[in-house]
């Protein structure tokens, strides 16, 4: 976090200067490590054994938070008699479709209900239709999971956490395994430093303590990804640290923003507030939609007022009851629209132009061989940003520019550079991780031809619209419709911002501004472009460009900026107050019932309804939020319940299992099954994308070592931003590794000389960095030595290098399709790479040695 986060890496070091104390789990020794209390080196890609150590830990000792699980997480309610465990089947759970490669989730349902899958993974289940063969659940599960939660009925529940088939009984018996001397066995992390991370985060925990777990994408970007995050939550909530200050799992981002463009999503399968983008076979009318994903129970029931309200931010006075408020003009999902299988249609010639816009994933991507293959398959690319990025020149100067791959006389592929501006040289606002709206203000006019996004897009739009003005084709009609009167300002016809910002926030019939996702309307009489950020605009007044200082306002500074929903700084803070609404403790105390008033009060927003008294018990046929009762504060479920157990909206399982890595050195310890068995590979099976041998299988020892990647302060993401920049190449000027002393012996590696990394995709070159910060584990009976590597660089900039993730596969996490970059197996010699077809070959030989095939990896 001092490395990549080191702004906010300031409130963790405030924090310690006042007694808390900072454990930092990482496979490198980093400046967050300087200064912790506590540095916990782990194998790479292990994570799932450490935590469900510690949870083993905390149901096996009792040092759970009985009240708070007892009555805010689902651990009470019973499982139906038909749920089989990863204990009862070798790793993994009832339901596994083994040609599908899919998960039927119907045995993992609470006992008594029939619940279906949360959001968008509804209506693609069991699906008739099929696309070349494979079925729409196949082709796109995983998107827009546990948005809208799951219908649950009414469950069955034992107060006194003994039935075997009770959630509490089947994570307990989950966990049982996750011992001390497992964690020591497959993350290598000695059992003394094991008890003393258990019991500092013990003794922090419960009604007068919380702890707070703090992850960024060394979590995320694997193959159980969001198990990893699942982990985490669970344990979590044993220890009663959701909802409460100085508690909860926070994610910090990539940059400023990336919070917002998923509440906006730039996400292919999701609409503005998490509400699932519609399929193309299913639920194709407004009502069927709704039906489908909205809940009869919590806010989700409200989905018909959030999604009407959204149409009619889009097409205004077009958007009509009786045309279904022009839910037919909105785009269909007809599979996975990820970038990776977007890559594999451009190289198969389905996909013709591409928009990049502030992303480089000729750099950035696993295996960005497969994406610059892609563009160059293109008939048009269209990249905008700062620099002349790598994905804007792969057909000049990319790695297969030398190997011949690529030939620049012959690709036919038009790029299109557009110059963006900066974030300095526009209005606009970031969201990070505390889901905070910051409004920030144009300081210079931007240089030349650079233009903003939003003046990008609106003016794109605006031509487009121009052009079919006169159409008479009804497929054009999603476009003519659009309400797109934005004013504009400036000599270059900047849109204005603010007012886009308060479309997002929307106004009722009369054109006033809303103050709260409250006020939605079903009927059409409201428009809103975002529910989840309702109140950002209220009274008329940019609540993001709010700068109260913290010294004029209570704690939790309420009037800096604006943090959805209605400005509520800690979720499920319900969660924060007892059964009869009063605090904890005192030392925690954040919101709480006034009973004189009829209200709940406090230093934050109460995240749950104002009036609803703790005592209150709703009817058995109440809906939407008056369906839950005064002691369920997760309001977003449709039980009010945190769930330590999921009985639908994931595709990987209802609880965390550990798999290892897509490419991996070690066999599973834990259980028979090696990977996630759900995760997503075979769809790229492709020449330049093979998988590698794992765990004892032949070949694997031609990949010994564990590499993953990381962030340096000096840089960001993938370069872009900072390679042109002539003061920060000068602090990080050359793409290196870092290995152990012990790596270095083992293979000949001088500190300051070269190395070759290889895998079955890449090899690439880096200047060597022998230091201890990379800690030798002993993993499964031997030395494990690991490979640090940093992933900023590319062949454009001052400093120029090799892209690390040249060497990862396309494997991605099957609910959120993401990559697996963090831990990789691979080999590393002295010395520079090969140049041109050599480079090639030299793979080729590696994968010979290690028998690769088509098929290699692929296996369930």
């Amino acid at each position: 976090m001092a490395e990549c986060h080191p702004v906010g890496f300031q409130w963790v070091m405030e924090a310690k200067a006042k007694g808390a104390t900072v454990i930092h789990v990482d496979p490198r020794f980093t400046r967050t490590s300087a200064l912790a209390d506590l540095h916990v080196p782990l194998r790479a890609g292990s994570d799932i054994v450490f935590l469900g150590g510690i949870i083993n830990h905390v149901l096996s000792e009792e040092k759970y938070f009985r009240d708070y699980v007892l009555h805010y997480t689902n651990a009470a309610t019973i499982l139906t008699e038909e749920y089989r465990d990863t204990e009862d089947l070798d790793g993994v759970f009832s339901g596994l479709d083994t040609e599908e490669r899919a998960y039927d989730f119907h045995t993992w349902q609470y006992d008594g209900t029939e619940m279906r899958a949360a959001s968008g993974e509804r209506d693609q289940q069991y699906a008739d239709q099929t696309r070349g063969g494979e079925t729409v659940r196949q082709s796109a599960r995983g998107e827009a999971h546990g948005s809208g939660g799951a219908e649950v009925g009414n469950p069955v529940r034992d107060e006194t956490l003994t039935h075997e088939r009770c959630v509490f009984q089947v994570l307990k018996r989950h966990f049982a395994r996750y011992t001390a001397e497992m964690v020591e066995q497959i993350c290598g992390i000695p059992r003394d430093t094991f008890a003393r991370v258990c019991d500092a985060l013990t003794a922090n925990s419960g009604r007068d303590r919380t702890s707070a777990f703090v992850y960024s994408v060394g979590w995320t970007q694997h193959t159980v990804g969001a198990q990893y995050i699942r982990t985490a939550s669970i344990l979590q909530a044993l220890l009663g640290n959701i909802g409460r200050p100085g508690g909860g799992i926070l994610a910090l981002r990539g940059h400023a923003s990336i919070q917002g463009s998923t509440d906006i999503p730039t996400l292919f399968n999701l609409l503005p507030g998490y509400i699932p983008m519609p399929h193309a076979r299913s639920n194709t009318d407004l009502d069927s939609f709704v039906a489908a994903e909205s809940t009869h129970k919590g806010y989700w029931a409200n989905t018909r007022s959030y999604l009407v309200s959204l149409l009619k931010a889009y097409w205004g006075e077009a958007a009509t009851e009786e045309n279904d408020f022009c839910f037919d003009y909105l785009p269909r999902l007809t599979g996975s629209h990820s970038t990776y299988e977007t890559v594999l249609t451009q190289i198969a010639g389905d996909c013709e132009g591409y928009f990049l816009m502030g992303e480089n994933p000729a750099v950035g991507s696993a295996n960005a061989k497969l994406q610059r293959l892609g563009m160059a398959n293109l008939k048009w690319l269209v990249v905008r940003d700062l620099s002349l990025i790598e994905s804007a020149t792969w057909w000049r100067d990319g790695p297969e520019t030398e190997t011949g791959e690529i030939r620049t006389e012959d690709n036919a592929t038009e790029v299109f550079f557009l110059p963006a501006a900066a974030h300095t040289e526009k209005d606009g606002s970031f969201t990070n991780t505390q889901r905070m709206l910051q409004w920030h203000h144009q300081a210079v006019e931007p240089p030349g031809d650079a233009r903003s996004d939003l003046w990008f897009t609106f003016h794109l739009g605006r031509r487009i619209r121009q052009k079919l003005a006169d159409s008479t084709n009804d497929l054009d009609r999603p476009i003519l419709d659009l309400a797109w009167a934005y004013p504009t300002k400036g000599e270059i016809d900047e849109p204005d911002a603010d007012a886009v910002l308060a479309e997002i926030n929307g106004w009722d019939a009369n054109g006033i501004p809303l103050s709260s996702y409250e006020q939605l309307k079903t009927d059409g009489s409201t428009a809103c472009g975002c529910w989840i950020y309702c109140g950002v605009y209220a009274g008329g007044v940019n609540q993001a460009a709010r700068r109260k200082p913290g010294g004029e306002q209570n704690w939790v500074a309420g009037e800096w900026g604006w943090a959805w929903p209605a400005n509520r700084r800690i979720l499920y803070n319900r969660a924060s107050a007892d059964l009869d609404g009063k605090p904890w403790s005192e030392r925690k105390a954040l919101v709480w019932w006034d009973a004189e008033q009829g209200r709940w009060t406090g230093h934050d927003v109460a995240d749950f309804v104002a009036d609803k008294s703790p005592h209150y018990r709703p009817d058995d046929d109440a809906r939407g939020p008056r369906a839950l009762s005064g002691i369920d504060p997760f309001i977003m479920q449709g039980d009010g319940k945190a769930w330590l157990f999921v009985p639908a909206g994931l595709t990987d399982g209802p609880l965390p299992a550990h798999y290892e890595p897509q490419d991996s050195p070690f066999r599973n310890l834990l259980y028979r099954q090696q990977r996630n068995p759900v995760r997503e590979v075979t769809q790229f099976v492709h020449p330049d994308n093979r998988l590698q041998p794992s765990g004892d299988e032949p070949g694997s020892k031609v990949f010994p070592y564990v590499a993953t990647t990381y962030r340096l302060t000096e840089h960001h993401t993938a370069g872009g931003m900072s390679r042109w920049l002539p003061y920060l190449v000068e602090l990080q000027p050359e793409f290196f590794c870092e290995v152990s002393p012990e790596l270095a012996a083992e293979r000949g590696l001088k500190h300051i000389g070269w190395a070759t990394i290889v895998s079955a995709r890449a090899a690439i070159e880096a200047r060597v960095l022998v230091t201890e910060r990379m800690t030798p584990l002993i993993v499964q009976g031997r030395r494990l030595l690991q490979i640090g590597l940093p992933y900023h660089w590319g062949p454009n900039g001052y400093s120029v290098g090799d892209a690390a993730n040249e060497l990862a596969s396309v494997s991605l996490d099957p609910n959120s399709h993401i990559q697996e970059v963090k831990a990789l197996a691979c080999d590393i010699r002295p010395g520079r790479r090969p140049r041109g077809p050599d480079r090639v070959a030299l793979v080729r030989d590696y994968q010979r040695r290690a028998g690769i095939t088509e098929r290699t990896g692929t296996e369930m």
